[in-house]
């Protein structure tokens, strides 16, 4: 394969300057991951478990940021999405299978997502949830079609100071940190079915298939931002960028388990110490908050719920079109207007159609919320397998394949998510 031409230099930046210029997908990445399905099941973990779960943040920060950065590199390297280099070593259908189950649990996961959303805005403003489905899902597909890329993701950086409302929230409930050091840094082994399925489902949500699409496809998008327009250009990736990439995938994950281990910890100490060990709804969990650790804190759970539904749903609809875009070799691009990318949009239409209909049709898409990330549990460790294979592969990677060390850490990764999946059935 000839060698890429150069990329176009940048002039030099000041260090907070070139600090602020380092944070781009990685950061979305990461806050994309506490949805508000995945505040869902988080607290769903601090109501029923308590705090013998928070070992699982602790764990899956390193977890996570790997397999990130893998994807991250992938995208920088190849100049291509995720399916695009998979079908050039994977049958077509397994990489149909792939996007089509993506669609699948990500239509669901808006579902959920948007209801969540829904509910929070009714205990705000007193408007009927079914009315705040509409106006939300409406809002967000018109937005993502119409504004151009740099626009969304610059909004979707920001939308991410919303998750601070949940490290906040912690404080106020008056947190005994001395009780929580043990359940903090030592696992606890599941005790019974629920337990492993619980860890299969913080998995699922944490470490999850949709986020790996979403870090390869933007990859590119931030290329072609720059004016690289053809894959050619966009292939290989020096020192500096793949340094400012895993900085960036570091600081997003960090930030998302950080988020994810104070949701365990502010439920596990307010509701299950209560009594309270069923959750439904992330809007269950915040009513509950209210008489148990404050109405301030309820609050802040209340509003960090809007802010990442618009940060998550975006990266969520946009995942699943980049990965069918690639599949059938659509034209793809959040840079794109509708009329030259329609098969893409109406991916992220159709998305968000489903995800309307399920809370219009009496659909209760949270219930099914668990079991979906139940599969994303189950679906990622083979998912995980086939970028691990083409990570590994030099001539793919343009001689840039990622190192023994992040492959290593990856396969521990892989091996992990089949034996949490293995444990929820045996035990």
């Amino acid at each position: 394969m000839p060698a890429p031409p150069p990329k176009p230099s940048v002039p030099p930046r000041s260090p907070l300057r070139q600090f602020l210029a380092s944070l781009g997908p990685g950061i979305i990445t990461g806050a994309a991951d506490d949805d508000p399905s995945g505040i869902a099941t988080y607290s769903s973990a601090g109501a029923l478990l308590g705090t013998t779960m928070l070992w699982t943040a602790f764990i899956t920060w390193p977890l996570m940021g790997v397999v990130q950065f893998m994807c991250a590199r992938i995208g920088m390297v190849t100049g291509e999405g995720l399916n695009s280099i998979f079908k050039k070593k994977f049958p077509h259908w397994l990489v149909l299978v792939f996007s089509l189950a993506l669609l699948i649990a990500n239509s669901i996961n808006i579902g959920a997502d948007l209801s969540g959303m829904a509910d929070a805005g009714q205990l705000l403003t007193r408007i009927p949830s079914l009315l705040l489905v509409f106006i939300f899902g409406v809002g967000i597909t018109i937005a993502t079609v119409q504004l151009p890329y740099q626009r969304i993701a610059n909004t979707l950086k920001w939308l991410a100071l919303s998750l601070f409302a949940y490290v906040i929230a912690a404080f106020v409930s008056k947190s005994d940190w001395t009780g929580v050091l043990r359940h903090t840094f030592i696992p606890t082994w599941p005790a019974n079915n629920a337990a492993w399925g619980m860890l299969v489902a913080i998995l699922g949500t944490t470490i999850s298939p949709y986020l790996f699409y979403w870090q390869a496809s933007e990859e590119t998008e931030e290329e072609k931002s720059k004016g690289l327009r053809t894959v050619a250009s966009r292939r290989g990736a020096t020192g500096s960028e793949i340094w400012n990439r895993k900085f960036d995938v570091g600081i997003g994950t960090f930030f998302s388990n950080l988020v994810m281990y104070f949701i365990i910890l502010t439920t596990a100490l307010t509701l299950h110490r209560n009594g309270v060990t069923r959750i439904d709804t992330s809007t269950q969990a915040a009513q509950a908050l209210g008489p148990l650790a404050g109405r301030f804190a309820a609050l802040l759970y209340t509003v960090g719920l809007l802010g990442v539904g618009f940060l998550a749903i975006p990266t969520m609809s946009g995942s699943a079109a980049y990965a069918l875009a690639e599949t059938f070799h659509w034209r793809e691009g959040l840079d794109l207007p509708l009329k030259r990318a329609r098969a893409f949009y109406g991916v992220i239409i159709l998305s968000m159609l489903i995800g309307i209909g399920l809370n219009f049709a009496h659909v209760n898409p949270v219930r099914a919320l668990y079991w979906t990330a139940v599969i994303n549990g189950l679906v990622a460790p083979f998912l995980m397998v086939a970028i691990l294979i083409v990570a590994s592969d030099r001539k793919l990677m343009c001689d840039q394949p990622s190192s023994l060390l992040s492959r290593v850490i990856v396969g521990i990764t892989t091996v992990f998510m089949f034996a949490a999946g293995i444990g929820m059935f045996l035990f």
